[in-house]
Parts: structure tokens; sequence; C-alpha cells
């Protein structure tokens, strides 16, 4: 029988631990959180110095009865959930549910499920961390203080079912503030100006920098033309060429906010199945010839870091793979940013030498590209810079003795590709511009000026990395938040999600007028950065956890009082729709479900009647000229169907164009992620073309 017991968080770990430690231990999961605060309950003792009330989660107690007799049998207790506050404070969890002994217990932690971390984990076997869980029992209690209190007074003033939160009121302020600055934006116009010239055979184009008293801004046509009567048949000279050269370094690993960025980005993956995927990677997958293995590190990280050994390793493959040129001639080192916890190491692959392609036949397609992403990204950033040739040039438009016009011109040829040999996603801007060869002096032909007007644009929209990337600069929650405060805010209504990009709602407006007026401090970026700051300092021991809420409660009761005092009732119409119901006739509105938008009728409680709202692609039935919607599968997969759905039947995984194959008259469809290209509906048909609207 096994003496010691190993508690972990995820079944799914189970099988890879089983690798790696003998028949002395025995591995069980508590999967997940054992104990909580109560749902029904506010739950927090306020007259007790706010300590918690902690209860057994509903339909943990089978899996803690079980746990209890393998305790019995047991000689020695190991913890060995996840390496952060949500793990520590998990394990403190279980040493007061299961009653454990300290003597006989103790706390082991790996930042990668390898056959090494595992061992020298439990070599290092320690105590439960209290600060590690103290700054996760004050991040808890402020959650709970902030949406149990707030939360009722939304429904008392908006409607049932609304919900606030500290970390997602304040996300939900950045995106209401971005777009009261779009309503609000005035474009102000301006001018570019090129003139095309050729040596010789060769074509470039040079841009207009400044007139003989300092560069002149182009607001205005008139402005061009000033220019432009000066260099109207002047003589284009070469005046100076300087040659340099410009190296570029690679990106740093990835930490947890940068892979749900890039993999929005790249993959299209939303951050809720970026963290998914890499999830299934660290805690192991089966592969082919060596069982269950663990791919990648912890994914919950927001360090750059890494380890001696790992950088050794990878190293000696660079060497091997691609010779010692492609090695950095020194360590890279990567800073953190902020108040980086820097206690895990960067996400990347446990074994360096496990190469994407000797995976391919174990994954799935994506755990194949998440893998195949972060190991690209992590070994490039051991590679050598990349290295580009410049050129400038500066060319004088002369014209009898007036002062010359200025241009310039530039030029970049990549000489060493480097990193770039293995990740090169994001240099679409690097692609090499040759110029002719220039000396001073040489005689240029104009072939013709290049005017362009242009308007200032307000600035974008949130996209799901560029708001992950927003949160994390502005300290807003933690890398492991970002996907759930996300994820909430489109649930609750408060945000949409159109052509990639979120737009508030306008219940998320209201919401957000009310958290801005009454409780400025909570949706305040700075203020939530410093209590996310204060939680750090718990983590470190250098304040007192119960001390943050000392200072929060009492200031937060007597807003919450203002507010219900001076807080009429805001009504929010249902949009009307021109869908009559089928058992009123009533005209049926938009509402906003756990799952979506979706059509009720207004007759409510009488008539009942519901059903789904679907999103126009914006294309005609190939079959029978209907509308094309956008639906989604009993699993969640998106797809496209006639709205004549009984009739027609017409369905498709891909978005059709509304356009025909040249080749054998069958309906194109829209494939691709980042370039995207049309391609036949037949098969056996293989007419594919680039889309030059990639948007459309």
């Amino acid at each position: 029988m096994a003496k010691n017991l190993v508690i972990v968080e995820s079944p799914t770990k189970i099988k890879t631990l089983k690798k790696f430690l003998g028949s002395n231990y025995k591995i069980e999961a508590s999967v997940g959180h054992v104990r909580d605060l109560p749902k029904s309950d506010f739950g927090v003792d306020v007259e007790n110095d706010y300590e918690p009330k902690y209860i057994t989660i509903r339909g943990k107690g089978d899996v803690l009865s079980k746990l209890r007799k393998e305790v019995k049998a047991a000689q020695k207790v190991y913890l060995a959930t996840d390496p952060d506050r949500e793990g520590e404070a998990i394990s403190w969890h279980l040493m007061h549910a299961l009653k454990l002994d300290e003597k006989n217990t103790a706390r082991i932690t790996f930042n990668e499920i390898t056959k090494s971390a595992v061992t020298q984990s439990i070599k290092a076997a320690r105590g439960i961390d209290m600060n590690l869980v103290n700054a996760q029992q004050a991040r808890r209690v402020l959650d709970r203080i902030v949406g149990y209190r707030i939360s009722p007074l939304l429904w008392k003033k908006v409607r049932k079912g609304l919900s606030a939160g500290r970390v997602q009121s304040a996300a939900l302020k950045i995106i209401c503030d971005r777009e009261e600055e779009i309503n609000g934006f005035v474009p102000e116009e301006y001018w570019t100006l090129e003139a095309e010239l050729q040596k010789g055979s060769a074509k470039f184009t040079a841009r207009y920098n400044e007139t003989d008293n300092g560069k002149k801004e182009l607001k205005t046509k008139e402005d061009v033309d000033a220019v432009l009567a000066s260099a109207d048949g002047a003589a284009f000279t070469v005046q100076d060429v300087k040659n340099g050269a410009r190296s570029k370094k690679p990106a740093a690993p990835f930490t947890t906010s940068t892979l749900q960025q890039e993999a929005s980005k790249l993959l299209g993956f939303a951050p809720s199945k970026t963290m998914l995927v890499a999830q299934q990677l660290y805690e192991g997958v089966d592969v082919k010839g060596e069982g269950t293995v663990g791919l990648v590190t912890y994914i919950r990280t927001d360090s750059a870091r890494v380890s001696d050994e790992a950088y050794e390793e990878t190293k000696k493959y660079i060497e091997g793979s691609f010779g010692n040129r492609y090695v950095s001639p020194e360590r890279p080192q990567y800073k953190a940013k902020g108040r980086s916890q820097d206690a895990h190491e960067a996400i990347r692959p446990t074994q360096t030498e496990r190469a994407p392609d000797s995976l391919k036949d174990s994954l799935t397609r994506e755990q194949f590209r998440l893998y195949k992403l972060i190991w690209e990204r992590f070994v490039s950033s051991q590679m050598a810079p990349a290295q580009y040739d410049t050129l400038t040039v500066k060319i004088a438009a002369a014209k009898g003795g007036a002062k010359p016009v200025i241009f310039r011109a530039s030029g970049s040829v990549l000489k060493f590709d480097g990193y770039l040999t293995v990740y090169s996603k994001n240099e679409d801007s690097e692609r090499d511009v040759r110029m002719p060869e220039l000396k001073p002096g040489d005689a240029l032909k104009l072939l013709k000026f290049l005017p362009e007007q242009h308007f200032t644009q307000p600035p974008p929209r949130y996209s799901e990395a560029q708001l992950v990337r927003a949160m994390e600069e502005l300290s807003i929650g933690r890398p492991s938040t970002y996907a759930v405060t996300i994820s909430t805010l489109v649930s609750r209504g408060y945000l949409v999600r159109e052509s990639k990009v979120f737009y508030p709602t306008e219940l998320g407006e209201v919401v957000n007028e009310i958290m801005s007026d009454n409780f400025n401090d909570i949706v305040d970026v700075e203020f939530t950065a410093k209590m996310e700051d204060s939680l750090d300092k718990v983590e470190t021991g250098e304040i007192d956890w119960k001390n943050i809420l000392r200072g929060f409660y009492p200031p937060l009761e007597a807003k919450i009082k203002t507010a219900e005092e001076s807080l009429g009732h805001i009504d929010i119409k249902d949009e009307v729709t021109d869908i009559l119901c089928e058992n009123c006739g009533r005209n049926m509105v938009i509402k906003n479900g756990r799952f979506g938008k979706f059509l009720a009728c207004p007759g409510f409680p009488e008539c009942r009647n519901t059903k789904p709202l679907f999103e126009e692609a914006g294309v005609s039935c190939p079959l029978c000229g209907g509308k094309v919607l956008v639906k989604k599968s009993k699993k969640g997969r998106k797809y496209f169907g006639c709205e004549r759905n009984i009739e027609c039947g017409f369905m498709s995984w891909n978005k059709p164009t509304g356009r025909k194959c040249p080749l054998c008259g069958e309906y194109l469809v829209e494939k691709g992620f980042r370039e995207k290209r049309e391609a036949c509906s037949n098969a056996s048909c293989k007419y594919s073309a680039v889309l030059e609207e990639a948007d459309a």
C-alpha cells in the first residue's frame, strides 16, 4: 500500500504524475476548490474583523470523503495544488477540510510536470505559505464585498440579474471611455506628398520632408500646392546618402497576457479558449511513444524569466539545429513589467527538443497550433537578433536660385535573419524595401507627384487581444483573471462583440455611469492598480491583509447608502424587432440571456414564447436566395445556414462569398484567418484565390 498521498487540483494531472512517482505514492485530485464563501449569504463577518465564513462547496462532499479515507491510510500527505496564490489557498482549505496534521503534511509546487521538477519539489517540500493564502483571501473578500453589496443596488435601480465587480467594473469603464472618446472625436485634415523618382530603370518613392526654413506641415490642399509650386519643374539631385545597419531583437517568451494576445491575433482564439488549451498542454497529453507528458510550463505567469537549465538546453538545440551564429551572443534578459511576481518562469516548452512537428499526430488541431506558437516564440527569444542593412537618402528639388525642397527616401534589406528563421509572425513591416544604388550628385528623373489627403482617425475600439493588453498595462486584475473578466462582461450583456471588437451596450453604459458617479474609486484604474499593488504586498508579508478591508469597507458602505437615496429607477427598454410572435402577434423584442441575445415576446408572463436570434451574414443563400444567418451548433461551433432552414437546408461551416466558382459554377466560401481567400465549396474543385478585402 502507498505510504504517501499526493493531492493535486485537476484529475488530468494524475496520469502524468503517475509516470514519475513510484508505487509508494497515491495521487488524488481535489477537483479545484473544496471550500468557499457561501453563494446564498454575504459570507463576511464585518463585526468580527471581516472574518470570512467558509463552507464546503456543494457537490464536494463525496470528494472530501474519498480524500479523508486516503489520508487515514497515508503516512504523509503532499499538497500539490497549482503554484500560485489560488493553489496555495486550495492547499490551505484542504488542510482545514481534511483536518490534516501539520507534522505529516507538506506543500510541494512545480512549475512544469516533468520528472526532474516533480522529484525536486518533493525534496524541497515546505509548509503552507500564509502570505500567499492571505493575498488570495484578501482578493476573494474584496470581490465578495463589491459584488454582494453593489449588485443588489443595480437590481433595485436597473434590473435583476446584473452584477458589479471590482475588476470587471474597471474593465467596463475603459471600454466605455474609449467609446465616448470615439463619439466625441473630430477628424482633422492633413496631407502627405511623395515624389515617384527614377534612376536608370529603377523606380522608388521619396516623401516630402522640409522646405528651406524647416519642415512644413501639410494640413490643407493649399499647403500642398505651395510645395508643388516650389518643386514642380525643379531638378531632383541626391544630396546625401547614409548607409547604416540595424538589429532587431526577438520578443520575450510568453507570459499569460502576451500568450492570450498573440493567440487571439494569430490563431483567432478567445482568451478563455487559449487558457483551456494551454491548461491541457500543461497538465499532460498522451504522446505516441512517451505516454502522458506535460508539454509546457505553468501557464499563469507574469514573468519572462527563463531558468538556467532551460536556457542551456535551448542554446544547445539552437546550435545543433541552426548553427552557432544563430545563438544570441549574450544571454537574453527580458525585463518584467510593473510588479511582476517573477515566482514562475515564462511559458515555455518543457523540452525544447520536442519540436512541434514531432507532436502533430498526438495533439488536437487546437493543441498543436498553440503549442507551436509557444515553442516558436520561446526558441526565437533565445536566438540572435535579425540584422538589416539600411539606406537613407536626402534628395533636393532645386529650381533657379530658390532654396531647394527636400525629400527623403529610405530602405532596408535583411542581411541575417537570426530569430526570424523561427518566429516571423509580426514582421510584415520588416519586409525588404530595396533602393537603387545612389551617391551624392546623382540626377534623378521625376515621374510624378503623389499628393494624398488624409484625416486623423479616432482611437480604435478594443479587440480581445487589445483589451487584455490594456488590462495588463493598467494593472486591472491579474493574468489568471483576464479571460474570466471579459467573458463576464459579455455574458452580462454589458458588451457586444462585432467585427472582432467590443462595443458597450446601452445596459453597459448605464451600469458604467452608475458606477462612475457613485463608486468612482472602484472603477478608477489608478485605484485598481494600487489595490493590486497592496495585494502584492500582502503576498510578500509587507502589510496585513485585513488592513486592506478595514480601509475599504466603511467608505464603500457610506457610498452605497448615498446611492440608494439619490438614484431613481432607470428603465432600459428592450429593442423592438419586426418579427411577430407566432402565439400572440406582438412584435418580439431582443433580450440578453446567459448565452447571448435571443428573441422574446413582450407579453411575458402571459406569453412565454422565445426563439434564437441569429446574426445575418450579409450574403444571399446560394441555393434559394434567402438570407444566410450565422448560427451555432449544439457544441458551440459557428456555422452558416439559410433562414429557410427546413425548406432549403443550406448549411456551410465556411461563410459563402456570394460568388460562383469560375471553374465549376459551385458557390465560393471564405477561408483562412490572417490571409483571407475564397475557395470552391466543391471538394473536387481546386479553385482558390486571395480575397482583396480581407475583412469584408
